[in-house]
């Protein structure tokens, strides 16, 4: 396995036609393919506009099993360009069961999995909680063609954990495949420097490599703002895209993990023995000692 890998992000605006989506779309793969893309990453939830925005039981319509025509449609293409593809998509596991996914396809068409969204946001047009059930298949790692990679859906991102996890199972470079943009309660404030710095930090506290897609344009009332990047294993980002269209190909070197790892040896130097509080949904506050007045007073007297 070569040990210098090309990864493409496709960064792109999305229409009220999920057909047009998914055909412009596959035209960005395969000029992906073209500039040596080998693994292919898509923006959270492809093929649609952003419909968590409202609240509606028609946005369960949008769903789609693993076996769509458009997933085989993607593995298709994986085995036609050889590349390795991880496809974001509403996923209908059963009637009324609905999850924000991932499928990854390895460069030979083959289907290795899929990831479930773990961390569901919820908050003024977010309203995540009600589209999608929390994820259920933990955080799997890819052995793929071109290397083991692991993917971490939108609001996961932000979780230092997920991180953690996956790089603790092998995964050498972390997809992020996200939908954020503008604050309805704060028109003002963008996040995307709080965005990068929290993800590209993964790259350093885990020595990975780090590629986030973000969708871009206005969306109804939303604007999304873009942003893809790729960092590297000590966190800077190597190249990032602007608030339009784009695809963003970078080439990186995975000899870098071991220069990093042997450098900061924060693997190494891990107490989980200690971490117990982690595993508590409690938020933890500091105990007061227990004083007993009476015998206080006693004492004094």
């Amino acid at each position: 396995m070569n040990d210098k890998i090309t990864i493409g992000l496709i960064q792109i605006k999305c229409g009220e036609d999920i057909t047009g989506n998914v055909d412009y779309t596959i035209e960005k793969i395969k000029e992906a393919a073209q500039k040596g893309a080998q693994i292919i990453c898509l923006q959270e939830l492809f093929n649609a506009q952003y419909f968590p925005q409202t609240v509606s039981v028609k946005g369960y319509d949008l769903a789609i099993p693993t076996d769509s025509s458009t997933l085989q449609t993607m593995a298709s293409l994986a085995r036609h360009l050889e590349v390795v593809l991880i496809v974001p998509f509403y996923e209908k596991a059963a009637r009324g069961i609905y999850f924000n996914s991932a499928a990854v396809f390895d460069a030979d068409g083959t289907y290795l999995g899929t990831t479930r969204k773990n961390h569901i946001p919820d908050g003024p047009q977010y309203h995540e909680k009600y589209y999608f059930v929390p994820g259920n298949t933990g955080y799997p790692v890819y052995e793929t063609r071109y290397g083991k990679i692991g993917v971490g859906i939108c609001w996961d991102e932000w979780f230092p954990e997920v991180a953690r996890i996956l790089a603790l199972q092998g995964a050498e470079i972390l997809f992020y495949p996200s939908a954020i943009g503008s604050e309805p309660d704060h028109p003002e404030l963008s996040t995307r420097r709080a965005w990068e710095k929290a993800i590209s930090a993964h790259g350093i506290s885990n020595g990975v490599f780090v590629a986030a897609v973000n969708r871009v344009g206005q969306e109804k009332d939303m604007t999304f703002y873009g942003g893809s990047f790729v960092s590297n294993t000590l966190g800077d980002i190597i190249q990032s895209l602007d608030a339009q269209e784009g695809i963003l190909i970078q080439e990186i070197d995975k000899r870098e993990i071991d220069l990093t790892r042997n450098l900061l040896q924060f693997l190494r130097d891990r107490r989980p023995d200690t971490y117990k509080p982690l595993l508590s949904q409690e938020i933890f506050q500091k105990k007061e000692p227990i004083v007993d007045f009476t015998k206080m007073t006693e004492a004094r007297v």
